[in-house]
């Protein structure tokens, strides 16, 4: 067991301008899901699927981040965090997906950017966080036609033109893999398609519209940094036979090397084509260079080592390790191991960890929520966070998941990663001990 440390000793292991901040997502916080002129999004129709959610909610509400947006600021600022990293709800500001902007949607992000800086708190956006205007789903099959990336460029466009000159970044997208086999291969995730070719092509598209995008934002007048964020982790085999060594590098290369690899060397993996054969994406001339933009940063979203073999193709934990309420193994030396490889095999723009952090069975007795194992979660990664620094990886930011707990996508509100907790029939907020724990931290001179 690591020896626990100080928040003075913790702070001083990092650089004086680190950026320290919470994270969260439109559709999982904001509710108003039908209000100043906001349109469906994909999510808003998966969440009708009998089944599609554990326990049967839907945002409609969620923790009505919209209506409480004053006190949700002020609650960031008491935090004391230096940034705040939100997505932008795309069926908010283009109820159909496309077309003029509804000024109503883009006025809220205008109050909450402005709200931000007023309380001296970095706005760091990001673009697309899986709530795609159900219009596109409906009309086009959403990501998986071409047309959907000039879409999105043009969505991009307006946004930059609006907050560009205000946010410190954008993200074009949040966890594409997410988005393309949760979503299309899988199925548990909106819009719920179960297809390898549909979903290898989805990915393809959204990677064409991070550089469409990446192009739009950087036409207008905007200042902000341009990015992505991926989600990603280390693969260990699930045994030491060659087998499983061999399903290992696969998944590796359907997780990390095929995000990786076409942004920063510009093709995807030829051992990962050769496994998807006919299902591999359609391209078109200039797809690799177009996708290849140069990143202002890469941000990654680390919350547990994969685990994979002949037997589990892609488990979250080995057998018998410690978990989370997820079942996800808790393993920050994999943080570190991630880090270090990316340093090695990519000439990398900055890093920014965008999102870590743990969902624990959270009560709330007399008035405090003692969450001693989140703390110790984010603790631990933030550990080996700083010897991934010291030993010369350029990361330079770290966003908490979650600031409060909130919609948990197809789990509902099962699922608690706030280090605020939400009471869901009254929407009290309450910062728990791990809330109390990162607010010392971030007050402790360095």
């Amino acid at each position: 067991m690591t020896r626990h440390l100080s928040v003075a000793e913790l702070r001083r292991l990092f650089p004086r301008d680190f950026v320290w901040g919470a994270a969260t997502s439109a559709f999982q916080v904001e509710g108003a899901a039908q209000v100043d002129g906001k349109g469906p999004s994909i999510w808003d129709d998966f969440c009708r699927v009998p089944g599609a959610i554990a326990d049967g909610s839907n945002a409609d509400v969620a923790c009505d981040h919209y209506n409480r947006l004053d006190t949700d600021l002020d609650l960031i600022a008491h935090l004391g965090v230096h940034a705040y990293r939100f997505s932008i709800s795309w069926p908010r500001v283009q109820p159909l997906g496309a077309g003029a902007a509804n000024e109503g949607g883009l006025a809220f992000y205008d109050r909450l950017v402005d709200g931000l800086l007023e309380r001296n708190i970095r706005p760091y956006a990001t673009l697309y966080h899986w709530d795609l205007p159900a219009e596109l789903q409906r009309r086009d099959g959403g990501w998986l036609a071409r047309d959907t990336a000039d879409r999105f460029a043009d969505y991009a466009r307006l946004v930059a033109d609006r907050l560009g000159d205000r946010v410190v970044s954008f993200a074009t997208h949040n966890e594409p893999w997410v988005t393309a086999v949760l979503g299309h291969e899988r199925g548990v995730f909106a819009p719920g398609v179960k297809n390898r070719r549909v979903a290898y092509q989805v990915s393809h598209h959204l990677l064409v519209s991070h550089g469409l995008a990446s192009q739009a934002i950087r036409s207008t007048r905007s200042r902000a940094d341009v990015g992505i964020v991926l989600n990603m982790s280390p693969v260990y085999p699930e045994t030491d036979s060659p087998v499983d060594a061999a399903h290992a590098k696969l998944e590796d290369g359907r997780l990390v090397r095929w995000y990786m690899d076409a942004l920063f060397k510009s093709g995807y993996p030829a051992d990962v084509l050769k496994y998807l054969g006919n299902d591999a994406p359609v391209m078109q001339p200039g797809d690799n260079e177009l996708i290849a933009q140069p990143c202002d940063f890469l941000g990654v979203n680390y919350y547990h080592p994969t685990v994979s073999g002949s037997v589990n193709p892609a488990s979250p934990a080995s057998s018998g390790a410690a978990v989370t309420d997820m079942g996800w193994e808790v393993a920050p030396q994999g943080l570190a191991e991630l880090l270090l490889r990316l340093h090695h095999d990519y000439d990398l723009p900055p890093v920014l960890i965008t999102e870590n952090g743990a969902a624990y069975q959270d009560e709330l007795i007399g008035g405090r929520v003692e969450d001693e194992q989140r703390r110790q979660y984010i603790e631990s990664h933030l550990v080996a966070l700083a010897d991934v620094i010291r030993r010369g990886v350029d990361v330079n930011g770290y966003f908490v998941w979650s600031l409060m707990d909130n919609f948990e996508w197809a789990e509902g509100y099962r699922k608690r990663f706030g280090i605020v907790h939400v009471d869901y029939k009254t929407l009290q907020r309450t910062l728990k001990s791990s809330a109390l724990w990162y607010q010392a931290l971030l007050r402790t001179a360095t």
